[in-house]
């Protein structure tokens, strides 16, 4: 077989998904995201070739990487985290770009711009939060230089932001909410480096059976309505930095052939799914499903992906706001249906089911017992200098417009309301989404209380 026929085929084909779609720019800052395993480091391989001397159609853009040390989700000694990052330290200096190595323990340290709608513009934030994180972000990213960045390897974490982040993956009940939740907080940490670092691209390695797996999966978990953004080559759900997927068109069997003739380097390491069973979670129930038949119905991968380049979305968003987005995935929310809709009827049956002890103390659905304006037996029925105190920090009966646990079930989309029903508690989260959590919450009751007095437009 020539396999510089096959070579030149693989090349040609990374080549003119960028061509096709031209959301690159000359000179743009791309990062990649690069996990180690066989399809990011072909995609990896692919840009160096495309940014050699000898190549036949340069690519333009300037290129940076970023590895997620995901370890101390996986309970990973540190002496394993050391020698996996010691060996994607080695592979990535090879290259020649900039890398930056990022235990998922930062991900709790995140600011609450990361979930917040950024312009698409090149403009700095235009809320004074988000431009005082972007400040801090920017001065974060400029004061290490390019040495000092191929000489960074895994930053020191301390032992409680490692079990402080066991804790968030372990307190989901199921395996399919801990890889949900897992990948989101990945995103995250992703999308905040591309923004500290002033890269405008992301570039994930997903290929075609992954996406053919992701697209049934999203399916079962409820994620209908967002199909086409978790499929497509881009994706702009966080306005300033967008997700590229350029290995879409090849198939994991093509990658593995690719990576084992031209011997491309790749690191193994663990997920959530290693040595678990087949029906362990819905993602890796599908993932299973789809190699099995993909065996005797060889054309079944590529009519699921085609089929998901069929998909759009009819939501689009012309302004950075983000108050009718999900507070984890970033997505539209697509709760807001009618009263006659099945989607109401489940929520009403979930109610009534629960008991009221339950009810009264749930984390998705508090219910309040005092009416505003009322009498508060948590201030009002203080001596009179401590409720002098209390109008001075908070305001007498402050209680009674701001609930005391996170309302989560209006913040989040039909899919990741089920991932957070499948947590014991919503305070394990990250802090960067509890606080975005009860800033639009109080925006909300706001709202509520002056809607007599608002005009509707």
């Amino acid at each position: 077989m020539n396999w510089d026929c096959f070579e030149q085929y693989f090349r040609h084909k990374f080549r003119a998904i960028l061509g096709k779609n031209r959301v690159i720019f000359p000179g743009e800052k791309v990062l990649l995201a690069v996990s180690g395993g066989p399809s990011s480091s072909t995609m990896l391989r692919q840009v160096e070739e495309g940014l050699s001397q000898n190549a036949h159609k340069k690519l333009r853009f300037t290129p940076g990487i970023v590895y997620i040390d995901e370890g101390g989700a996986l309970d990973q000694s540190l002496e394993e985290r050391q020698q996996t990052v010691a060996i994607m330290e080695d592979i990535l200096k090879a290259t020649g770009f900039p890398f930056y190595i990022v235990p998922l323990e930062k991900v709790l340290d995140l600011p609450s711009s990361v979930i917040v709608m950024s312009p698409s513009s090149n403009q700095q934030p235009s809320s004074d939060k988000a431009s005082v994180d972007y400040f801090i972000c920017s001065n974060t990213g400029s004061s290490l230089t390019l040495e000092q960045k191929h000489e960074a390897s895994l930053p020191y974490v301390p032992e409680s932001q490692t079990q402080l982040l066991q804790q968030l993956i372990d307190c989901s009940r199921t395996l399919t909410a801990k890889e949900d939740i897992l990948s989101i907080l990945r995103h995250h940490l992703l999308v905040h480096t591309a923004r500290c670092e002033g890269y405008k691209k992301l570039m994930f390695g997903d290929n075609c059976t992954r996406l053919a797996v992701k697209l049934l999966s999203s399916i079962s978990l409820g994620r209908g309505a967002h199909l086409a953004q978790d499929t497509s080559f881009s994706d702009s759900r966080y306005g300033d930095i967008v997700s590229l997927r350029p290995m879409r068109d090849y198939s994991s069997k093509e990658i593995a052939y690719y990576c084992h003739i031209f011997s491309v380097p790749s690191v193994v390491t663990p997920n959530l799914q290693t040595k678990n069973k087949e029906k362990a979670s819905i993602q890796r129930l599908t993932e299973s499903f789809v190699n099995k038949l993909q065996v005797d119905f060889p054309s079944t991968v590529s009519t699921i992906y085609r089929t998901s380049e069929k998909l759009q979305t009819t939501w689009k968003s012309t302004s950075a706001n983000s108050w009718d987005r999900c507070l984890l995935c970033m997505c539209s929310l697509d709760t807001a249906v009618e009263n006659a809709s099945a989607f109401q009827a489940t929520r009403i049956s979930e109610r009534l089911s629960q008991s009221k002890s339950v009810d009264a103390n749930s984390d998705l659905f508090p219910r309040q017992n005092t009416e505003l304006g009322s009498p508060c037996a948590h201030c009002c029925s203080k001596s009179t200098e401590e409720q002098d105190k209390t109008v001075e920090d908070k305001g007498c009966c402050s209680c009674t417009r701001v609930p005391d646990t996170t309302d989560m079930s209006g913040l989040l989309c039909y899919s990741c309301q089920l991932t957070i029903k499948d947590m014991s508690s919503v305070e394990y989260l990250p802090q960067y989404i509890l606080s975005e959590a009860q800033v639009k919450q109080r925006r909300s009751h706001m709202k509520e209380e002056i809607s007599d007095c608002l005009l509707d437009v």
